[in-house]
């Protein structure tokens, strides 16, 4: 039996609370509580902000659950309602979790680099499931700036230290997920 469950979203909402509402929001789908329908407008709601945005995606990437890892039909549609917050997020959870896997590997923890597999794995499936043209710009800006250290992800690449290895690596994550032209990099000399 499905009991409608109301997942108020406020207009502010914050990180913590995103990443509560997640959770719930979760919990009630592996009980089978929640209907379809209120887990897209739930996330529809949550990918409007940013906080909301990072909320969702920092609890559903990493959750251990597998349901996250079947198709839940109405999450990609929902994320699809606000591309622009959704498609840098996106690209830098796929970029995080493939550099992060590389240092728990390095470090001998093969836990946290199952994880960040995870994420991976999750970041990839939807980013292939939602084929917004925002996606590939992003993929692009983020090519640049690993291959000419210039644009708009410079900063975000020195801010965590991702190293040669780590960056060669998001590249060739960012072409199997099919993200960046063939031409991509020759355009960029």
């Amino acid at each position: 039996m499905v009991v409608e469950s109301e997942f108020q979203v406020p207009e502010a909402v914050g990180f913590e609370q995103a990443i509560a509402l997640t959770q719930a929001l979760l919990d009630g789908i592996e009980q089978g509580t929640v209907a379809e329908a209120v887990v897209g407008q739930t996330v529809t709601h949550l990918v409007q902000s940013e906080n909301g945005a990072r909320g969702f995606f920092v609890t559903y990437l990493s959750d251990d659950r597998a349901l996250i890892d079947q198709s839940l039909p109405t999450v990609v549609p929902a994320l699809k309602t606000s591309p622009d917050i959704v498609a840098p997020l996106l690209i830098k959870n796929l970029a995080m979790s493939t550099a992060m896997a590389i240092t728990h590997r390095r470090n001998q923890n093969d836990d946290l680099a199952a994880g960040s597999d995870r994420v991976r794995s999750r970041s990839a499936h939807l980013l292939t499931s939602l084929a917004l043209p925002q996606l590939q710009e992003q993929a692009h800006q983020l090519a640049v700036s690993i291959l000419q250290g210039t644009g708009s992800y410079v900063t975000f690449l020195d801010r965590w230290g991702y190293d040669a290895e780590q960056r060669q690596t998001i590249l060739a994550t960012l072409e199997q997920v099919g993200l960046l032209r063939e031409s991509w990099g020759k355009d960029e000399g």
